[in-house]
């Protein structure tokens, strides 16, 4: 339990400092945002102003700008200093204000709270094209107790630039006189190298759960036994024969779209234009009328059955799946009955799944169980191995008792995400921009049969893609998922890519195909082949036009274990 708790505890402080590194930069750029927003105004006319200026100059060559230009130009000095503005508002002038704001906020506020984040983790690495990422965090440990006004680092000091320091902010770290590399520039490029590296799991964190060694994620045997784990996932061990499956895959895909297309079989599916690029137009599905014996049996089942007690239906679960015997304790021993420890299961669980909370249950009810007992059964029995072990086993008796006549088999989810409100106090409390105030995100995988098989808490900012592929890996019930339905938020071409690995389809809605249709934007989105035209014209409908973003030699596989 206290390694458990430690692992959380690190991993909390990472997702500190990743969300501290990345709000430095979005404040930095939102502030600069607005400044050139409240600064530039519109000069209309631009054209006419140059020429009336250029006409000005030539004619009087002699007169000085006052008395030549300003009277030329509409509006004299107030709109050449609104076109001195526009003009020099480029990139490279808003990147270097967003360096002048990054560099004045860390140095006069986050700077304090990085540094003793920094000194309580402890960072490796196993590969070495991210060893200058490593060499500059011991750099910033070793001079942490250096006074702020030390403005360089020593001369005599390896100070690592390629790979930690980007193109953009070479000149604002390396002076240009003396070539000493300045200490607030440099550090702030080295926390966003470090941020980037930990994202993408290059550098992990010693102790730490989520950000652990990404090698221990494979099986031990891994290396001995590669042919027996890709059996085990149905896949091939050349990547060439993995790549030309796929590509068979798709364009048989895009082949059969293309008949629809031709044929008219596509059920209103159609390519059209939007904005002057292709756009696949999908129509809206009418909706369908409700079966005639669906209101007979629902009053059947109100009729013999009436309103059950949702605290009913837990405890007939567990009478049923015996769910409560999977919740075991963290402490050395037990001295609790089973049926004791039953009864006090039922009830915490319904209080904490109800929002209730153990307090309100506890002085509701006659069932003679006080708050203490039962948040020491909270304490020490809830925990996150235990309900996941819960749920799987009343997942897959539900799938058990279900019958494939009426229900189907569990073989395509559904996956989406869906914010609940909760109190400021609570830790995982999160701001959504999206949704415009606190709350956790839940992410579910539920499939066709209404039937949640996976849950998990996710981050507010973080991407859907990896909570939709770790409910597809992990949900470890007996349900045989062949395909998963999401929407623009959990679809990407990495998503479509990892789908693959497992034999999972991703099924990408309609909004992806509308943004980025399989047709190249210069052919007639609007014009089909015709029948005349022969069916070579037809079947190079869609194939022909779709684009090679990477030749077959340039796939990478690259072996875990040795990064």
């Amino acid at each position: 339990m206290c390694w458990t708790r430690q692992a959380e505890l690190v991993d909390g402080l990472v997702g500190l400092l990743i969300d501290l590194i990345h709000r430095i930069n979005a404040r930095a750029e939102r502030r600069v945002e607005r400044e050139l927003v409240g600064e530039l105004t519109k000069v209309r006319g631009k054209r006419g102003i140059y020429v009336k200026m250029i006409k000005a100059a030539i004619e009087r060559p002699d007169d000085t700008v006052r008395e030549a230009v300003y009277p030329a130009v509409p509006g004299g000095v107030g709109t050449l200093k609104s076109l001195a503005r526009e003009l020099m508002a480029t990139e490279r002038a808003v990147s270097e204000r967003i360096r002048y704001q990054l560099r004045g906020s860390y140095s006069h506020h986050y700077r304090r709270m990085l540094g003793p984040i920094l000194a309580a983790l402890e960072f490796k690495c196993n590969n070495t094209a991210y060893r200058p990422v490593m060499d500059a965090i011991d750099l910033l440990s070793r001079y942490a107790g250096v006074a702020a006004t030390e403005r360089y680092y020593a001369e005599t000091e390896r100070v690592p630039i390629e790979g930690v320091v980007q193109w953009a902010w070479r000149d604002a770290v390396v002076d240009a006189e003396s070539g000493r590399v300045e200490r607030i520039p440099y550090e702030l490029c080295v926390l966003i190298a470090l941020r980037e590296a930990l994202r993408r799991r290059e550098v992990y964190v010693q102790g730490a759960g989520r950000w652990r060694d990404p090698d221990k994620d494979l099986p031990g045997d891994f290396e001995t036994n590669r042919d027996v784990h890709y059996a085990a996932l149905s896949q091939p061990l050349d990547a060439t024969e993995f790549i030309a499956d796929l590509k068979s895959r798709l364009t048989a895909g895009l082949d059969r779209l293309n008949t629809g297309l031709v044929e008219g079989t596509t059920g209103g599916v159609k390519i059209t234009t939007r904005k002057g690029k292709p756009w696949v137009s999908v129509p809206k599905l009418d909706k369908l009328p409700e079966p005639k014996n669906l209101t007979a049996l629902k009053a059947e089942v109100q009729r013999r059955w009436g309103t059950i007690d949702l605290l009913d239906i837990l405890k007939n679960t567990a009478f049923i799946t015996d769910f409560p015997d999977l919740f075991t304790s963290v402490a050395t021993r037990e001295v609790l009955s089973k049926e004791t420890l039953s009864k006090r299961l039922l009830l915490v669980l319904f209080a904490l799944g109800t929002n209730m909370g153990i307090r309100q249950m506890s002085a509701t009810g006659e069932h003679g169980h006080t708050e203490a007992e039962l948040r020491h059964v909270r304490q020490t029995f809830i925990t996150r191995e235990n309900l996941r072990a819960a749920i799987v086993s009343v997942v897959n008796a539900t799938l058990e008792a279900r019958d494939p006549k009426w229900w189907g088999k569990a073989t395509s989810t559904a996956s989406d995400s869906k914010r609940f409100a909760s109190w400021d106090s609570n830790l995982m409390t999160e701001f959504h921009a999206r949704y415009g105030g606190y709350g956790v995100m839940i992410y579910w995988h539920v499939d066709k049969g209404r039937l949640c098989v996976y849950s998990q808490l996710k981050s507010c900012s973080s991407s859907e893609v990896a909570a939709m592929i770790e409910g597809l890996l992990r949900h470890g019930t007996d349900a045989d998922i062949e395909a998963n339905y999401t929407d623009t938020h959990g679809a990407s071409l990495v998503g479509f890519c990892l789908h693959r690995g497992p034999g999972v389809q991703a099924a990408a809605p309609a909004e992806e195909h509308r943004r980025d249709p399989a047709v190249r934007a210069d052919r007639e989105p609007g014009r089909v082949a015709e029948a005349g035209e022969g069916p070579e014209a037809a079947a190079d409908r869609l194939g022909s036009d779709r684009p090679q973003l990477r030749s077959d030699h340039q796939v990478r596989d690259r072996a875990p274990p040795s990064h």
